[in-house]
């Protein structure tokens, strides 16, 4: 048995699941193969003496690890301090990969200040990959007037420590500032520049609103981010569709200059009234995110599968959807090594079983869309091991 154990040539062998790779244009189903944590093989029949453990994916569908790039992650046991080393930010590999999930990126929960910490608390003893945004603000998100100041939002010295963490820090975040004042962003947007990463903006809220118009035609750059997309806070927050539910013009000339636009769920920023005609009409997302902290995990939002297949009951197909979750996400945080199945690129690979059912999907503020297909992860591998088996497709039969 040992000699015939040497012979085979891969660790895991992933039989007969419909294999969705948007970045390599595979929609069909196909083998495939890992070794020593990298993807090995894709093929039409992938012999099945050749894996040491073999996994029946027949009926299913095979994607990349989906990339979920807002998450809050700097999970601590600091009651005062939100969601930087506190307790409404949630520890990563309780809730990446029960949801397909193999790569987590941080929103800002830390920054300059406070992200050494971070990385040595959170990020290097994560079995889930974690990556980060860096806020403006050198505290990060450690809640109320910290947040607001200007004076510790800055641009040089943020740029400068995200270089000196090119691995681990992929972008800038500015969040939750509630003043009249352009100076936040504008700080954000320069350290994004300095650095040269995209950068995530919160729009916070003012009443009345600022101008969303201003900001992606006059303040942000090609490549960085909008999230929290499909919000709906009239008196603080503009919002993309109107009261007509016409997506504003300027919207799609924002796309067409290259502003990214990210969904992050979370426990108050996702309204159907906002989703639905904005997705009818051709406003998507570049990245279905989460928003995860404990106050979305357990409302509307619950998972990144949970959330994916709302985007199915609108309408969205699944390699759409797929493509939102892992392909999108990569190159947005310019990590194109990541979200693809090509042979090379390190084994994160995700299983989902699409169940059929009635099914019903909240938005933050409880009303409800009624789908009657739901994705269930089946089964994650993060770097060519299994992280999650939700009903023992690379176990072993029990035998008396």
């Amino acid at each position: 048995m040992s000699g015939y154990a040497m012979a085979q040539s891969y660790s895991i062998v992933i039989k007969g699941g419909h294999l969705i790779d948007p970045k390599n244009n595979i929609d069909a189903v196909m083998d495939l193969a890992i070794n020593d944590g990298k993807i090995a093989m894709v093929a039409k029949n992938i012999d099945e003496k050749e894996g040491k453990l073999v996994i029946n994916a027949k009926d299913m569908y095979v994607t990349p690890g989906i990339i979920d790039i807002h998450v809050h992650v700097y999970y601590g046991t600091k009651n005062d301090q939100a969601l930087m080393n506190g307790m409404t930010s949630v520890a990563p590999d309780a809730f990446s990969f029960r949801a397909g999930v193999t790569t987590f990126v941080d929103a800002g929960s830390s920054g300059w200040r406070t992200f050494p910490e971070f990385k040595s608390q959170i990020i290097d003893k994560s079995q889930t990959r974690v990556l980060a945004f860096l806020n403006i603000v050198g505290d990060g998100m450690s809640g109320g007037a910290n947040e607001q100041n200007i004076k510790d939002m800055d641009a040089k010295r943020t740029a400068r420590f995200a270089k000196t963490y090119p691995k681990d820090i992929v972008g800038i975040k500015l969040a939750h500032y509630s003043g009249h004042e352009w100076a936040p962003t504008d700080s954000a947007a320069e350290a994004g520049r300095l650095a040269d990463i995209p950068v995530m903006v919160d729009f916070g809220g003012s009443t009345p609103p600022l101008s969303l118009k201003e900001l992606f035609l006059q303040h942000l750059r090609s490549g960085d981010i909008f999230t929290h997309m499909y919000a709906y806070f009239p008196e603080s927050r503009e919002a993309p569709v109107d009261e007509n539910g016409k997506v504003k013009p300027f919207i799609f000339e924002a796309q067409k200059r290259g502003i990214k636009f990210d969904v992050g769920h979370g426990g108050g920023s996702f309204r159907w009234s906002q989703a639905i005609p904005a997705i009818k009409q051709g406003f998507l997302p570049d990245a279905i995110s989460s928003d995860l902290h404990t106050g979305s995990m357990n409302s509307g939002m619950k998972d990144m599968a949970n959330l994916m297949s709302k985007f199915l009951s609108m309408g969205m197909s699944i390699q759409d959807v797929v493509l939102r979750s892992t392909w999108y996400p990569a190159q947005i945080i310019k990590r194109p090594e990541l979200g693809n199945l090509s042979v090379g690129a390190d084994a994160d690979v995700a299983v989902f079983s699409l169940v059929k059912g009635n099914f019903g999907f909240l938005d933050i503020v409880g009303e409800k869309m009624s789908g009657t297909q739901k994705m269930v992860a089946e089964l994650t591998i993060r770097a060519g091991k299994v992280a999650w088996d939700l009903n023992g497709i690379a176990g072993h039969e029990w035998k008396k």
